[in-house]
């Protein structure tokens, strides 16, 4: 009896090992074949993307982030098949997933907006921006900083999420610049032959872009001075050196012209006392009284 027993326990291990075998076997061909088919996708993706001229950096990020998606949802498909109970393993994930981010918040809002710049491309590399209240040129970007030069070459490492979150000023997106100057005239001078000079420079440089049209105006009656306001549009590279070049110039003109471009000035009057003699002599004034 008791080898018939043992031989029925026999045989149900038996059954079991077998049917427990074919699904570890099918669940491992599973993972064979789902760890392919994942890079042949994900390797797809980063090509497509490479494609649409998205950035190299972007597209081996978003290839990576896909890759790791197919195997957590391979690994959990694969438990399936080989009959391991996946509630508690997807309940492990997202729990951890959580975990994660909380504690890399920062570096997550990083990480997301760095995705958008390179996607949406405010600016690129060699513009000259104003981000995160930091001017420079625009040295690289990537997942979680951009970098800029300063004019003075110093380096500025600016967080993403702090580019993203704030106004971003691209002074080179639009490929040209306009300047301001403003200078002051005597109000002893010709308005009209001022602006006549200043006219004549602007046809005299041609870096100084005909449309839009330069244009002169006064501005205001200042106390000591009849305000002129000089504007003119260039090309964005050539906004330093022409601006300053037109200043120099108006200054040398104007000297040569006589117009006068007058220093701040205040009028000052001095009211005299009169004397002890005067203040007797006067009718309306009392005289002094002698010391007892």
């Amino acid at each position: 009896m008791n080898d018939f027993f043992a031989s029925i326990g026999f045989e149900h291990f038996s059954q079991n090992l077998s049917r427990y075998g074919i699904k570890i076997g099918i669940a491992l061909l599973v993972v064979v074949v789902g760890f392919w088919f994942a890079a042949r996708l994900a390797n797809f993706s980063r090509r497509a993307l490479e494609r649409a001229s998205v950035d190299v950096t972007l597209a081996l990020f978003l290839r990576n982030i896909i890759y790791g998606i197919l195997i957590a949802l391979l690994i959990v498909q694969a438990m399936g098949v080989a009959g391991i109970p996946t509630a508690p393993f997807v309940a492990a994930l997202g729990a951890a997933g959580l975990a994660i981010g909380l504690a890399l918040n920062s570096s997550l809002s990083n990480l997301a907006w760095g995705v958008l710049l390179i996607l949406f491309r405010p600016f690129r590399v060699g513009d000259f921006v104003l981000i995160g209240g930091v001017e420079g040129t625009v040295q690289s970007v990537n997942l979680m900083h951009t970098y800029l030069v300063m004019p003075d070459n110093r380096e500025a490492v600016v967080p993403n999420a702090k580019v993203g979150g704030d106004a971003i000023i691209n002074y080179n997106r639009r490929g040209t610049r306009r300047f301001e100057i403003k200078v002051g005239i005597g109000y002893g001078d010709d308005i009209g032959k001022a602006m006549d000079t200043v006219r004549q420079l602007f046809a005299a440089d041609p870096r100084i872009l005909k449309d839009p049209a330069p244009g002169v105006w006064t501005e205001a009656l200042g106390d000591s001075a009849v305000n002129l306001v000089i504007r003119g549009w260039t090309a964005t590279a050539d906004l330093w050196e022409t601006q300053t070049s037109l200043l120099r110039s108006v200054k040398e003109h104007f000297d040569a012209s006589g117009i006068t471009i007058p220093f701040p000035q205040s009028e000052i009057r001095v009211v005299s006392q009169p004397g002890p003699a005067e203040a007797s002599a006067h009718p309306l004034m009392p005289s002094p009284q002698a010391p007892k």
